[in-house]
């Protein structure tokens, strides 16, 4: 009796190319950032670790506006305006998070249907260093906001007017460079960046690549 010889498949891999480009990225809307401090992420620590405290610390909106902000050089330690206005003579510069950029467009192909997947995308390109530095100067903005049945007041760090130059690596086996900018100029209009981006149903936040 004949047996059967099983038989052997050949699975080609395509060879990983990894290319690299730098995307200026223009601004259409302010943006608007909204670190955690150091204080917020501490009286959420106590609130878990069931601290008692006796009411809330009086609030202080440079400081606030101060600590909204991510900063790569000269952060003030004095979170006043004349400590604020120091950082800026001295050439203080700002970032902000590269993983919002890479998921405003990972986030958009897919919404639109240009990407199968977000998975596959992710793992297509990746953005250099934890923060992309925002180009401009922020201003204090003052909102009104509601969380729950609690209505506060939030001082934050905006961006009028923005630009930013970020650096991306990508598997050109995968994905083209013509994509890659496709993809970010969907993430800046359809999604954005930072609070009340397009994304949330908000306006800020948008931007195209030049």
């Amino acid at each position: 009796m004949a047996t059967k010889t099983a038989e052997t498949k050949e699975i080609i891999i395509p060879a990983i190319d990894i290319q690299g480009l730098t995307l200026k990225i223009v601004g259409d809307s302010p943006l608007i950032m909204h670190k955690w401090s150091e204080k917020a992420k501490k009286e959420i620590l106590d609130k878990h670790m069931k601290k008692a405290k006796k009411g809330k610390d009086a609030k202080v909106p440079v400081a606030d506006f101060i600590d909204s902000i991510y900063w790569l050089s000269h952060e003030p330690k004095e979170k006043t305006e004349k400590g604020f206005a120091e950082a800026i003579k001295n050439g203080a510069t700002f970032g902000f998070p590269s993983v919002a950029f890479k998921a405003s467009a990972v986030s958009a192909g897919y919404r639109s249907g240009v990407t199968k997947d977000k998975v596959s995308t992710y793992a297509a390109f990746h953005i250099d260093n934890e923060f992309v530095e925002i180009n401009g100067i922020p201003e204090m903005r003052e909102d009104m906001v509601r969380i729950g049945m609690t209505v506060d007041i939030r001082y934050r760090g905006e961006f009028k007017e923005w630009s930013a130059e970020v650096g991306v690596k990508y598997n050109a086996s995968a994905i083209s460079a013509e994509q890659i900018v496709n993809l970010f100029n969907l993430g800046g209009f359809a999604c954005g960046i930072g609070e009340w981006r397009a994304e949330k149903g908000g306006t800020f936040g948008m931007y195209h690549v030049e």
